[in-house]
């Protein structure tokens, strides 16, 4: 399932759900790992393209100043530069005089169009009168005359009235842009208070999301941190089986410490005690003829009729609920899955196929280290569901090649589940969480289905 993640560079949204913080932060470390190694190798190939993308990319140059770093200039801080306070209180009046002389041009051009409509209107009315009373009396010369005069004065009249009306709006127009420079200065100031009451909240807001990449980086050096000390934990431990060579060969020296840490576990049948079989004489076991016998000593006759039909292909993902017991039934069940270490027994840890809220319910009551080991849904393999003092954690154990381990979590390859089990006894799951697995859930019932994984 890991080979798959890394070679896709992908896990599924629903997948990923099921992991916890920790389990994503070592997951993202292991895949950045992967490009980074994909990455060296593609320059090695290619050592051409590192010095053209060199040759090709494009910089800046930072001015220096007298002291050799970079030259940064703040105003208001330079010798000879006004106090930054009286540059802020300089612009923000000139701001309020700009905007006010723009306001007042504009009421300026409209009482200019109606003074002008005013007295053209009045002007027009005149002319009609004078024009009427010169029609009558055309004849009379001094009338006419005098009616001129007349016009000439009430023309003189009425300039003067406009010039008059001119200055009163002017001095009108002047008040009105004092007034609104007064009015837009306070605004500023009101609006720059409210700006330091908002740079105060984002000053706020950028603190708490400083904190938050910080402890997004803690976590991250401690998933990295889990990651290096599950190497070198597995190498003392000597648990580490590569996917090549896991099953290939055993011992068999009679030790206990080897029954339980090797690579796989053999329980001679009566024909290899005997020393019939090759294998058995000399001292190894290959992984065919270790199936084998395992299928001949712990198959149950559901599972011996399952392996004489044609050969089953796999699904990436389990489809169904037939598809996972099958898979169990054909490819775990050999390999002892469920089984308690040195007998046929069920251990009492294993539940078979239930459900996250199930496995929860059977917690609840349960102390701080209490697990149990469940079937998953999601992946081929299963899922370890442990109670913390505040909730639970769930762990999913990747079973889809020929070892268990824990996805996302460490880089332990145990040889069966039994033995992830007892590993997980001793050392803590993540250094982070100290998970140690102490006491096993038991099912409720006395005598429980597993979900029909072993009928």
């Amino acid at each position: 399932m890991m080979q798959q993640i890394l070679q896709d560079m992908y896990i599924e949204p629903d997948l990923l759900a099921e992991l916890n913080e920790e389990q994503k932060q070592i997951l993202f470390y292991k895949i950045r790992e992967e490009q980074v190694r994909r990455w060296n190798e593609r320059e090695r190939r290619d050592p051409s393209h590192a010095v053209k993308k060199k040759s090709d990319c494009r910089g800046i140059q930072w001015l220096p100043g007298s002291d050799g770093e970079v030259w940064v200039w703040v105003m208001g801080e330079a010798p000879g530069d006004k106090p930054f306070e009286d540059i802020v209180e300089e612009l923000m009046e000139e701001r309020a005089r700009k905007q006010a002389q723009r306001e007042a041009q504009e009421i300026r051009r409209v009482k200019e169009a109606e003074i002008e409509k005013k007295f053209r209107d009045a002007m027009a009315k005149e002319k009609a009168r004078f024009v009427a009373e010169k029609w009558k009396e055309e004849t009379d010369d001094r009338k006419a005359a005098k009616q001129e005069e007349e016009e000439d004065r009430i023309r003189e009249e009425l300039k003067k009235c406009e010039e008059e009306e001119r200055q009163r709006g002017e001095e009108e127009i002047r008040q009105t842009e004092e007034r609104r420079a007064k009015e837009l200065y306070i605004s500023l100031k009101q609006e720059e208070k409210r700006s330091e009451r908002d740079d105060k909240e984002w000053q706020e807001q950028l603190r708490r999301s400083k904190a938050a990449d910080e402890e997004m980086k803690c976590k991250a050096r401690r998933a990295r941190d889990e990651y290096k000390r599950q190497s070198l934990r597995a190498i003392e431990k000597g648990l580490v089986a590569g996917l090549s060579g896991l099953f290939h060969k055993t011992h068999l020296n009679g030790s206990g410490n080897n029954q339980r840490h090797g690579a796989v576990i053999e329980h001679p049948t009566p024909a290899a005690e005997a020393g019939h079989s090759p294998a058995a004489s000399s001292g190894q076991l290959t992984s065919g003829h270790y199936r084998r016998r395992q299928l001949r000593r712990y198959s149950s006759p559901v599972t011996q009729s399952l392996t004489e039909c044609p050969v089953w292909i796999r699904p990436p993902r389990p489809n169904s609920r037939e598809s996972i017991i099958r898979w169990f039934k054909e490819e775990q069940r050999p390999r002892r899955a469920g089984y308690e270490r040195s007998s046929n027994t069920v251990a009492p840890w294993f539940h078979g196929i239930i459900s996250r809220q199930e496995s929860e319910a059977l917690l609840t009551n349960a102390a701080e280290g209490c697990f149990l080991v469940r079937v998953s849904e999601r992946i081929w393999g299963y899922t370890l569901s442990y109670r913390t003092t505040s909730g639970f954690k769930h762990f999913l154990i990747d079973a889809s090649g020929d070892y268990y381990s824990f996805l996302g979590v460490d880089q332990n390859r145990h040889a069966t589940l039994a033995d992830l089990i007892d590993f997980h006894k001793e050392e803590v799951i993540t250094t982070s969480g100290g998970e140690l697995l102490q006491d096993p859930c038991r099912p409720r019932s006395s005598t429980p289905d597993y979900g029909g994984l072993f009928l």
